[in-house]
């Protein structure tokens, strides 16, 4: 025998509120659809579940019998509806900015699948925030310690470093600088001054190769810094290499080497969101994904240790 839905939420309803009228009004159809029902239910069954009193209705010896596992199969049949239409609405995804490589990690996923996204874009130049908002099914950041039970974490891009400086600066004409070159150089970064993921990264980084860092003045955006360092002799700054960096005619980006800073950013998701988007990203961030060379790349230890443990 397969029971109908509809007559259970029926026969529910009306042992809940003891009267068809009420039982109707709360499920918007007709009292005697809903009768109906209760009818048919109890003809499947071959039991009586209510009883009619001038009271109201009020359920049988079976009538309680059954109660319990019909507000089962109706709470099971409600999560399960949720849960479908949960999973048809588009996969959030915090890329932390418009400008950065994430933007191109998840463009180039979108032309793979065409599946529909929702980008969240909060900035790196935030105070550090919660790793994975409830707000949004994924996010990309950088992860330098193990994440919390219940998160998983894939490696998903290793940004190279470009330096960013003006042409009149004594490195503008070289096609490519070594980190050692630095020594003693003055970085100019005023969005450095607040906790970030990405100024933690430079405050590592910076003091390794000897590499002098000036955070004053206030943080006017990207296109006031590339603006400034246009115009200086002295100062420099650090960009991603697939950063979208504002165009200015007197400012040249330099790829750096021996070895190459590389900003790591994972992808991190509940393991418990079943969203099928969300498999999909994650299985398109792994196959992507280029591993660290230590022979060519610099990372922070914390990072490094970070992504052995993955």
């Amino acid at each position: 025998m397969e029971l109908d839905l509809g007559a259970v939420r029926a026969f529910v309803a009306v042992a809940d509120d003891r009267y068809f009228s009420e039982a109707a009004i709360r499920l918007e159809i007709s009292q005697q659809a809903i009768s109906k029902r209760v009818a048919k239910l109890e003809a499947d069954l071959g039991v009586r579940l209510l009883s009619r009193t001038r009271g109201g209705a009020e359920p049988t010896e079976d009538g309680e019998e059954f109660l319990n596992h019909a507000r089962a199969l109706i709470s099971l049949a409600d999560q399960a509806v949720e849960r479908l239409h949960g999973r048809r609405r588009a996969l959030r995804v915090d890329v932390l900015g418009t400008r950065l490589a994430t933007m191109e990690v998840v463009r180039a996923f979108h032309a793979e699948h065409d599946d529909e996204l929702e980008l969240v874009t909060p900035g790196l130049g935030a105070v550090r925030r919660s790793l994975l908002p409830d707000s949004v099914d994924a996010a990309f950041a950088r992860v330098s310690t193990v994440p919390s039970p219940g998160i998983g974490r894939t490696p998903a891009y290793l940004e190279p470093a470009n330096l960013l400086v003006g042409r009149r600066h004594p490195l503008a004409r070289r096609r490519r600088v070594a980190m050692a070159e630095l020594d003693g150089l003055t970085a100019w970064m005023p969005y450095n001054a607040r906790a970030s993921e990405w100024a933690e990264f430079w405050q590592e980084l910076c003091p390794e190769f000897g590499i002098l860092v000036d955070t004053d003045g206030p943080n006017f955006g990207l296109e006031h810094h590339v603006e400034v360092l246009s115009e200086s002799t002295d100062r420099l700054g650090f960009v991603g290499a697939k950063m979208h960096v504002p165009w200015h005619p007197d400012v040249v980006q330099i790829p750096l080497v021996d070895p190459t800073p590389v900003y790591p950013f994972s992808l991190l998701w509940r393991l418990e969101n079943r969203h099928p988007t969300l498999r999909l990203l994650i299985e398109h961030v792994r196959t992507a994904y280029r591993p660290f060379d230590p022979e060519r790349q610099w990372l922070p230890v914390s990072d490094r240790e970070a992504m052995s443990a993955d």
